[in-house]
């Protein structure tokens, strides 16, 4: 998180955008952390909320449009040739798509609550076969709840005055 902090304080938003779309491909970025600590950032006025959200919504939705399109051009070729490594045979493989059918989209949204479901729905839009848009519409819905919660949860406990009871 350190890394995090000070990649923050030399490039600002952008550094912001990069490591959450870095995050959601699935490099280990501490994802709820980082957008904790710029609701914080923005509770001290060294970053502009309405900014900070735009950026992490935006990093997050891009990351999540890569995810889909690697998961939609190499996905299946890579998990038809190395899928018996990870125990994803093509029976398990027809179970989870068929159980992604059913769920997947709703799974889209509230999936970016759980840390490893994030990066896997994204994957499995792309080789499910999701159409662009539809995943579109849930993945930028899913993007803006998760964001939107966590730097709101950062920017208001940057502003409790945690000591307040020492007078």
């Amino acid at each position: 998180m350190q890394m995090a902090q000070e990649l923050i304080s030399h490039y600002g938003y952008a550094a912001i955008f990069c490591l959450l779309a870095l995050g959601i491909v699935g490099l280990p970025v501490p994802d709820e952390v980082l957008m904790t600590f710029v609701g914080y950032l923005a509770s001290l006025y060294v970053l502009k909320l309405p900014l900070a959200m735009i950026v992490a919504f935006s990093g997050a939705l891009c990351g999540m449009l890569l995810s889909y399109m690697i998961g939609r051009k190499f996905g299946r070729p890579l998990i038809h040739r190395y899928g018996r490594w990870v125990k994803l045979t093509p029976k398990r493989l027809e179970r989870v798509e068929s159980w992604f059918n059913r769920y997947g989209l709703w799974t889209i949204v509230f999936g970016y609550f759980i840390p490893g479901v994030r990066h896997l729905t994204c994957y499995l839009s792309g080789i499910s076969g999701v159409r662009a848009r539809t995943y579109m519409l849930f993945a930028g819905a899913g993007a803006l709840l998760w964001s939107t919660v966590f730097i709101t949860m950062g920017y208001f406990l940057g502003n409790v005055d945690l000591f307040s009871w020492r007078h």
